[in-house]
């Protein structure tokens, strides 16, 4: 294998991780997106009766 097989080899290599970190934050994203909301929901719950009984 020759000095420029190795260096594509690499670049494709580091190009493949590149792509799996970026899909693996993007879904950690998403989670914490869905978490914010239903912790946004849970707060207006919460309060929802407060404001009532006032």
């Amino acid at each position: 294998m020759g000095m420029k097989d190795q260096f594509q080899d690499k670049a494709e290599e580091l190009k493949q991780r590149a792509r799996q970190a970026k899909n693996e934050a993007s879904e950690r994203a998403q989670q914490m997106q869905g978490r914010r909301e239903d912790k946004s929901r849970r707060d207006e719950q919460q309060q929802r009766p407060q404001d009532e009984s006032a």
